[in-house]
């Protein structure tokens, strides 16, 4: 391929890009890098065919170029060739290639071996929902796979599962004035065992139903009043939105992840706890 038809197939992969053409821009691209793999523009060129395959989900082709992209840029300066990398060959379960992506950015990782398990903080993830765009806490495992830490309302979504999330956050929340990110969920990547069921409690404080959720959280279950639910506009979600917990007394429903039966004897655990008023009715399955 000569140079100049090199670069009119590259304006055109340009203008599919601006476009949002992704299967179009990448396909141009990679036509281009198959005859030139090593122009002196050829790593922003991977990088972008490997990341137009992130935006269509294609995993397998975005960690093909990815690798690519990453063989030709800097490592240790924090170059968004291996995050992407980092994702893809997550996605791909290939932990030898993730780990090296990771330190290429220039992030540390634990020791060992395999997956990674580490403690990266507390995060938030806009699940993918089918619309209802719903976002939860997670306990972050590595740069970019958490678990679940609330019991979600969305249909189908569970306490306990993982996800794979993206790298630039999308809004901000903040507790007791920290500040944590929210990020875009990319895909579920491991499933949770633990049903969701739902149940109505009586309180007559509103540290009654606090004292619900400590004892469900203290035996690796999750537990979910309706009062600590907040509906944001994509606006307001998207943007940086100061969070206060909130529950109160009275009836309410409840979301709880547990098996129905450990939820029965924690459900009954508390409501004997106290002689003031807490009661519980109602236990059923969601879904």
């Amino acid at each position: 391929m000569h140079e100049f038809e090199a670069e009119r197939l590259v304006e055109e992969a340009y203008r599919a890009w601006d476009a949002q053409d992704w299967a179009v821009a990448a396909g141009l691209l990679e036509r281009v890098l198959a005859h030139h793999p090593d122009a002196p523009k050829s790593p922003v060129w991977w990088y972008d065919a490997a990341l137009a395959h992130k935006f269509l989900r294609n995993w397998a082709k975005a960690y093909e170029l990815g690798r690519e992209a990453a063989a030709r840029a800097p490592r240790g300066e924090g170059d968004p060739a291996y995050w992407n990398l980092g994702i893809a060959a997550t996605v791909q379960r290939d932990w030898a290639t993730a780990r090296q992506a990771w330190e290429g950015f220039g992030i540390r990782l634990p020791e060992g071996e395999g997956e990674i398990e580490g403690r990266f903080g507390a995060a938030c993830v806009r699940l993918d929902t089918g619309g209802e765009r719903e976002v939860v806490w997670i306990d972050r495992l590595c740069p970019t796979r958490g678990r679940v830490m609330n019991v979600p309302g969305s249909a189908g979504r569970r306490f306990g599962e993982i996800v794979v999330h993206d790298g630039e956050p999308k809004g901000r929340r903040v507790v007791d004035g920290r500040e944590y990110p929210v990020f875009d969920e990319l895909l579920l990547f491991e499933s949770s065992d633990l049903p969701t069921l739902t149940v109505t409690v009586h309180a007559a404080e509103a540290g009654d139903v606090e004292a619900l959720v400590d004892l469900f959280s203290g035996h690796d279950y999750g537990a979910e009043p309706a009062s600590s639910f907040e509906l944001l506009c994509a606006c307001c979600s998207e943007g940086t939105h100061e969070r206060e917990r909130r529950v109160h007394a009275g009836g309410q429903q409840v979301l709880l992840a547990a098996p129905e039966r450990e939820a029965r004897r924690l459900l009954e655990e508390w409501a004997g706890r106290t002689g003031s008023g807490r009661s519980w009715t109602g236990l059923e399955p969601v879904g």
